[in-house]
């Protein structure tokens, strides 16, 4: 946690310092205790902004340049900062950071700790950038605003852990931008008609080049787009949901192993009672027989 001052203010700046009284609660208390805000605040054209740690503080520190330039320095490489770009720097890490001289960032800023935050940062660390952009949304920043006034006017638990759980969906939305707006790619709708393809055709089999062929695209690079996407391999997906399928079968109908093996594309019902088993750990048969028990 940070309790310096600021010797040159910013107009209409924000900022809120929560009490070491009020952090131990939250760093204690179930609900909270995986994500919590221990400082937040929103530095305008901040001229002359400048912070430089020797060893760090405790907490992460989360910066989102709105407009403006800026830098910060760890690992004594120095990174500049342009608008809708945002960084995050490790906790007990001596860092600097700063505004442009000529073009001071605004900034919205929080600092953060918690149980689960170093397997979070492990996500944002993959994305292998020192700062990344991210669209402007007016929905994140109106998101930070109810967490910066619920910080400001209230202490009372149930208030506090609906802050800590906002202030985590907030900065996922950062961190998982890409996962956020995979719908509004192109290539993502390849991969839904595929997906809708295969569930349509849920009785019939096919190969991984039957179904590059089907969509005029390369086998490789409907393999690698649609992991990417899903996960899996496609032709694993399609069993999963091949698997899923029969289920129902077992589940919802009269239907003898035999006959649910050909209606969900199988012709060799020993191969799939083998596959059955491999995904739900125990055979047809034996699952149908648990869930009439």
């Amino acid at each position: 946690m940070d309790n310096s001052t600021i010797k040159e203010g910013f107009l209409g700046q924000r900022m809120i310092v929560l009490p070491n009284e009020v952090i131990h609660r939250l760093s204690s208390k179930p609900i909270t205790r995986s994500f919590y805000v221990t400082d937040m605040g929103y530095y305008p054209k901040a001229n002359y902004h400048h912070r430089k740690r020797k060893k760090g503080v405790g907490e992460y520190i989360f910066i989102y340049c709105s407009e403006g330039e800026g830098w910060y320095d760890v690992d004594d490489e120095i990174t500049p900062v342009f608008p809708n770009q945002y960084f995050i720097i490790p906790r007990n890490t001596k860092h600097s950071y700063g505004a442009h001289k000529s073009n001071p960032w605004s900034i919205y800023w929080m600092h953060f700790n918690g149980l689960l935050v170093n397997d979070l940062i492990e996500r944002y660390r993959l994305k292998a950038k020192r700062t990344i952009a991210v669209p402007f949304e007016s929905g994140r920043i109106a998101l930070f605003d109810q967490i910066f006034k619920i910080y400001k006017s209230s202490y009372i638990e149930p208030q506090m852990e609906y802050a800590s759980i906002s202030a985590l969906n907030f900065l996922s939305s950062f961190i998982y931008d890409d996962t956020n707006n995979l719908r509004t790619d192109n290539y993502e709708n390849l991969v839904d008609s595929i997906i809708e393809f295969l569930t349509d055709n849920i009785d019939k089999s096919y190969t991984s080049e039957d179904i590059a062929l089907k969509f005029n695209y390369s086998s490789s690079y409907i393999f690698n787009l649609f992991k990417k996407k899903t996960g899996y391999s496609l032709i694993h997906f399609f069993n999963l949901k091949k698997i899923q399928k029969s289920c129902e079968y077992i589940k919802y109908t009269d239907l003898n192993i035999k006959e649910i093996s050909y209606k969900v594309g199988f012709q060799d019902p020993l191969y799939f009672s083998r596959l059955f088993k491999k995904y739900m750990g125990v055979s047809p048969k034996s699952y149908r027989t648990q869930i009439e028990n």
